[in-house]
């Protein structure tokens, strides 16, 4: 459609399909356009049962009905933030489009329509005005950068999960590795073997070295004389005192009794033979005498 010369308006192709643009600066307030049509009377049924989306109620008996293809006021868009306002006068049944801030050349001209025509025809498709999608924009601007957030998140629990799981592998292969020399029942037990220290060898006792002197001290002929002389080397009937030997003696009681029987009978024999020899022999008591005091 062609752009009237004489008129601050043309029609033009919009988001939505055809609308209104300023073809001058239109200051604030000023008249722009008349919404005009035949009106319909709402208590008759021939013209309450119109129905388009051009339909203007001034109240709740008149409405303007603006299809009318010389009505150029209805290619005006609606606006959730319009640039103008509808201005009705009940008493003169006019509607007049008046701007409510300063328009500039190239701009569309837009005004909200109404509660009513927003739910029954705009909300089902969804507003295209400039305001609404600003905000499905940065709507779904911000929803990228949710599910961005998400997935990363989730990511970096994933990479958490498996840096967890290499580390436990880690530990049971190097754990298997340690146990590679153990038994497997010791392994599956969870015992390690303790190795035994070796066995020492018990040392000689008192009772056992006492056994061996006299054993060699019956060998030795001065010794038997001096043993018989001294009372000294009479073995001590001492009583034991109670509760006081030592583990040790306890422990070598059995040998050294043994020593001690076997070195008696020895030295019993020994000094039956040698009694023999000095009856046979029958020194003189000078002589005996004389070998007493060198052994001594």
């Amino acid at each position: 459609m062609p752009a009237l010369s004489n008129k601050p308006y043309r029609v033009g192709r919009s988001k939505t399909g055809l609308g209104l643009f300023a073809t001058q600066p239109i200051k604030k307030g000023a008249k722009i356009v008349r919404y005009f049509g035949p009106m319909l009377d709402c208590n008759k049924k021939k013209d309450d049962a119109v129905e388009n989306k051009y339909l203007f109620q001034i109240n709740k008996r008149w409405t303007v009905d603006g299809s009318v293809r010389k009505n150029i006021a209805r290619y005006i868009n609606h606006a959730c933030k319009p640039n103008a306002e509808s201005d009705v006068s009940v008493r003169k049944r006019k509607i007049i489009i008046r701007a409510i801030k300063n328009i500039e050349p190239g701009e569309e001209i837009n005004y909200d329509y109404g509660t009513d025509y927003f739910k029954e025809y705009l909300k089902p498709i969804g507003c295209k005005c400039d305001a609404c999608e600003k905000k499905r924009k940065k709507k779904s601007v911000e929803t990228r950068a949710e599910k961005m957030r998400l997935k990363q998140k989730a990511e970096r629990k994933a990479q958490k999960q498996a840096e967890k799981e290499a580390a436990k592998a880690a530990g049971q292969a190097k754990g298997k590795s340690n146990g590679k020399g153990k038994p497997e029942a010791d392994v599956k037990a969870g015992k390690a073997k303790v190795s035994k220290p070796p066995k020492t060898t018990k040392a000689a006792t008192p009772k056992a070295t006492r056994a061996k002197a006299k054993s060699s001290a019956a060998k030795s002929p001065a010794a038997k004389s001096t043993a018989a002389k001294s009372p000294a080397a009479k073995p001590s009937k001492e009583k034991p005192s109670k509760g006081k030997t030592s583990p040790v003696k306890a422990r070598s009681k059995g040998s050294s009794s043994r020593a001690a029987s076997s070195s008696k009978a020895a030295s019993s024999s020994k000094t039956a033979a040698s009694s023999k020899k000095a009856a046979s022999s029958k020194p003189s008591p000078r002589k005996a005498a004389a070998n007493a005091a060198a052994a001594a």
